[in-house]
């Protein structure tokens, strides 16, 4: 099985522009996924579809990969955590996703806010002018549907070498048609 990281966008009927979620599932392939997507935003009224998905497989310098069996010692978290920041004269919020993990929120609150920096040549100065800051941050088994809690664990494995490739994106317009094709 396999714990993929979705970004789902939708213009809801009431709506002037096209709106935008992030989806954790788990699943051995993407297109299993199409019922609870659906579920997931049932005002989208089957216009939903994927901008851009991952199978997550390594956060950093840890293995991650899925369990049916609980997980013992779970000191260690996966978490989302949503950054949001403004660019000046620009109407826009920009949000940087990113996967940490971390032993507790507040940890992966500044692991996030150093990933973004690295990244993106920011130094803590830029921080406060564009006012960058933690919109959300959650354990990832707490943002997964009902029907997968309970049923799979997230299992995290530190690695001694970088043997792991780092996680594809792929970026796109994915109709739940488009995936669904993909389970024949």
């Amino acid at each position: 099985m396999n714990l993929f990281m979705l970004l789902l966008g939708c213009k809801p009927s009431s709506r002037h522009v096209e709106q935008h979620d992030i989806y954790f599932g788990i699943a051995e392939r993407l297109g299993e996924l199409v019922p609870s997507i659906e579920a997931y935003w049932p005002e989208a009224k089957g216009e939903i579809h994927v901008d851009a998905w991952r199978a997550v497989t390594k956060v950093g310098s840890y293995q991650i990969s899925i369990s049916e069996e609980p997980v013992n010692n779970r000191s260690l978290k996966l978490y989302f955590v949503n950054m949001g920041g403004y660019k000046p004269n620009d109407m826009e919020e920009y949000h940087y996703k990113e996967m940490v993990v971390a032993y507790n929120l507040e940890e992966a609150k500044e692991v996030a806010k150093e990933t973004v920096f690295f990244k993106h040549h920011i130094s803590p100065h830029i921080d406060d002018k564009y006012g960058i800051d933690v919109d959300d941050v959650y354990e990832i088994e707490e943002l997964l549907p009902a029907l997968f809690k309970g049923k799979y664990y997230v299992k995290i494995r530190e690695e001694q070498h970088d043997f792991l490739k780092e996680d594809d994106i792929t970026n796109g317009y994915f109709t739940m048609e488009i995936l669904r094709d993909q389970l024949e």
